[in-house]
């Protein structure tokens, strides 16, 4: 199943990179208020899921741009182009994401990033790997000397006031953070110990499921803005390394109104 999944993603990344040549050509419009959908977006996810349907047929899916479609056990949860307003735009962090989830449980997941021509992959219970490599969370102990990753809460503007006191309290207790624009390629950068945590509010699944197993089988931690198990379902997410998840949930706790706690 990883391997129909890897085969997925690099179609998908095909197409994504033979668009890159001209994309002042590609077609895009906006979904909703900064969240952009390409012709590129479609059709990279129109070729994953036919690689999987070819193998998997009974399989379900559930796809940023087509939906849910399918009953089963057994489902597949893609994001063809992570990053859809980096790639537009020329800016290269953007990934292909798929996830295959077995009655409830995340088994399988696919990060790839076509302009790198870096996979990241993970089967649950059997570690997680770079380009065939294994990978591991960072080593740090403490938030102090964490680097840490997140993404602007653009589609959630009332929990604006919340993240920039959280953004403010890990700028002066951590080594810094980034905001590259793909969610689920920062998710697997905390697996490779290149972030040592992460936090974003207001996600999809198919932004989280991939990098959480990813995160997971590299020795780290994934929960929820409570540290529990629900983000596929809040669609907030904290991430990082055992020494710095519960310091960075802690330093998020203050911040966190009502809305948020619910999920």
């Amino acid at each position: 199943m990883l391997n129909i999944a890897v085969k997925a993603a690099r179609r998908a990344g095909g197409i994504i990179n033979r668009a890159t040549r001209n994309l002042d050509i590609v077609a895009f419009k906006e979904k909703a208020a900064n969240d952009f959908v390409s012709e590129v977006d479609r059709e990279a996810e129109q070729s994953i899921i036919r690689t999987l349907r070819e193998a998997y047929p009974d399989h379900s899916i559930l796809a940023e741009e087509s939906g849910a479609s399918g009953q089963s056990d057994y489902q597949w949860i893609i994001d063809p182009l992570d990053g859809t307003t980096n790639f537009i735009h020329g800016f290269p962090q953007y990934a292909v994401a798929i996830a295959l989830m077995h009655k409830g449980t995340i088994t399988q997941a696919v990060v790839y990033d076509p302009g790198r021509n870096e996979l990241f992959t993970a089967s649950r219970g059997r570690g997680a790997f770079v380009n065939d490599q294994r990978m591991r969370v960072s080593k740090r102990v403490n938030l102090k000397s964490a680097l840490i990753g997140t993404g602007f809460p653009f589609r959630q503007l009332e929990h604006l006031e919340a993240y920039l006191g959280i953004l403010r309290d890990i700028m002066r207790n951590t080594a810094g953070i980034r905001r590259a624009g793909s969610a689920a390629l920062d998710l697997a950068y905390v697996a490779a110990g290149r972030l040592d945590g992460f936090w974003e509010f207001g996600l999809s699944p198919w932004d989280m499921a991939a990098g959480a197993l990813l995160i997971t089988e590299a020795g780290g931690l994934v929960g929820d803005l409570r540290g529990e198990a629900s983000y596929l379902d809040t669609g907030n997410i904290v991430a990082g390394t055992p020494k710095v998840f519960v310091p960075l949930l802690q330093t998020l706790s203050p911040h966190l109104t009502p809305a948020l706690q619910r999920g």
